[in-house]
């Protein structure tokens, strides 16, 4: 009874803090406008030649009869109007209850405002799939294969999932306390969006809340781009991730709200032996006007899971109010691959244990087999123009130990205020190198002042420069 009381407490808590964001924040909104009863624009990568409801298909929206099929079926069907268009299926008002369905290409999925896609809570609804190259089975049991997303799409082109704020609710509760219990029949449990090998896709103004696992998760795919998506979880459930990017290239995350037991964003590219053998790095990403509350992980996680390679990652605009850190560099020796070329501008931070925080010693591994000499590089990591209140520790900044630094770290135009709290010293370092410039507390000597700016990039990546098109869905 103590942890559905808590997750009540929360589920409130969200309730009252969604319902303040998007009464008073245009984010979700700002793209949507209403001209006539039952048709909403939107703004989307390509528009639609093709639409239907799900009703079409033999839906039924009261939140008890399973709709999978109908979801199956409605895909299937539209599937064919790729070549000529392609197509978009409306869910319309209800409660619709569904387990695992497959997108297909050139399509568009879009979610009335008062439509509420219901995960099933019967795992016989979730097919299993093989497990993921760059994870070696870690995230799943590789003799029993892994759930896939609720949305779920692999090897496609051109495809958006979107509504005027609809929401996806993954029903979490029963799955986390399975989990804690070890009584899932499949180990492990599911995402809400996953997307893998594909190119070109859109997430945008849609809510999701209580995911068993993490809510977004794009993987192995290009051309993404994540806005105005409102993220609720509580904040006592680990593994609730926001949004996780792994091993992408050219991806924008914007304008987004995430309330999360777990990293509101984390970065990822695979896990020793096996992310270094895919060798398929998280590149070119974009994260900017993210609000972010997460007490015990941070805004955005770099890592653990890199050894694929991070790098060209620019963070803007964000803050995070109340939670553990901002943005956080976590590897191990062992990992292999790299964490380079990371730019972080105008940050405001409330009520934070930590503003830096670099460790070098996230021990957790796949398995044995990992190579003990395979070294990580971190280097080239810039922070300007952040403001931070009621901070425990300004910074703990670890490298690899043993003559083998985090390098090239840059921090100017840093004003941190100490909680009541606070811990001394204010920096612990060791094993990095870096310079810094007006920041308050002083840092540590591994960082000793120079009268500079830190870099940030002027120019935009490809993802920045794509011009959206306005639709319409009539439901």
């Amino acid at each position: 009874m103590g942890f559905f009381s808590k997750y009540r407490k929360y589920q409130v808590l969200q309730i009252i803090i969604s319902t303040v964001f998007i009464l008073g924040s245009s984010l979700a909104g700002s793209t949507l406008a209403e001209y006539h009863q039952n048709t909403v624009e939107y703004k989307a990568i390509n528009c639609r030649k093709h639409s239907a409801v799900l009703t079409d298909f033999g839906a039924v929206g009261d939140g008890k009869t399973s709709n999978t099929k109908a979801f199956e079926e409605a895909i299937k069907k539209l599937s064919k109007y790729a070549p000529d268009g392609g197509a978009q299926l409306i869910v319309p008002a209800g409660k619709w209850l569904t387990g695992s369905f497959n997108l297909t290409s050139h399509f568009t999925l879009f979610l009335h405002k008062d439509a509420v896609l219901l995960a099933s809570q019967d795992e016989d609804e979730w097919p299993l799939l093989t497990p993921l190259p760059s994870y070696g089975g870690v995230r799943e049991n590789a003799a029993f294969g892994r759930p896939g997303g609720l949305i779920f799409a692999s090897n496609v082109t051109d495809v958006i999932i979107t509504g005027n704020n609809g929401t996806v609710d993954g029903q979490g509760a029963v799955w986390w306390e399975k989990f804690t219990e070890k009584k899932l029949k499949k180990l492990e449990r599911p995402y809400l969006i996953e997307i893998m090998y594909s190119d070109q896709v859109q997430i945008s103004n849609i809510t999701l809340i209580n995911s068993p696992q993490w809510h977004v998760h794009p993987i192995y795919s290009s051309n993404l781009w994540i806005q105005g998506v409102t993220i609720l979880a509580p904040v006592d459930v680990p593994n609730t991730d926001g949004i996780n990017p792994d091993s992408c290239t050219n991806v924008i995350i914007e304008d987004c709200y995430i309330v999360s037991g777990d990293d509101c964003i984390a970065v990822k590219s695979g896990l020793d032996q096996y992310g270094i053998k895919v060798g398929m790095p998280m590149k070119q990403l974009v994260i900017r006007r993210i609000t972010c509350i997460s007490p015990k992980s941070a805004a955005i996680a770099l890592g653990s899971e890199m050894s694929g390679g991070i790098e060209d990652v620019r963070v803007e605009d964000i803050t995070a109010i109340n939670t553990e850190s901002a943005v956080r560099v976590k590897t191990a020796v062992g990992r292999g691959g790299y964490v380079k070329d990371i730019f972080v501008r105008r940050m405001t931070l409330k009520t934070m244990k930590y503003v830096f925080w670099m460790i070098g010693s996230y021990s957790s591994h796949a398995d044995e087999g990992y190579d003990p000499k395979a070294l990580p590089e971190i280097t080239n990591i810039n922070f300007r123009d952040i403001v931070a209140d009621n901070v425990t520790i300004p910074g703990k900044l670890e490298g690899l130990g043993e003559g083998n630094p985090f390098t090239g770290i840059c921090i100017s135009n840093v004003t941190m205020t100490l909680a009541e709290k606070h811990k001394e010293p204010a920096w612990n370092c060791t094993d990095v190198s870096g310079v810094s410039s007006n920041v308050t507390p002083m840092p540590c000597a591994a960082l000793p002042k120079k009268s500079m700016d830190c870099p940030f990039p002027e120019d935009q990546l490809p993802i920045e420069k794509v011009r959206l098109q306005t639709c319409s869905a009539t439901s």
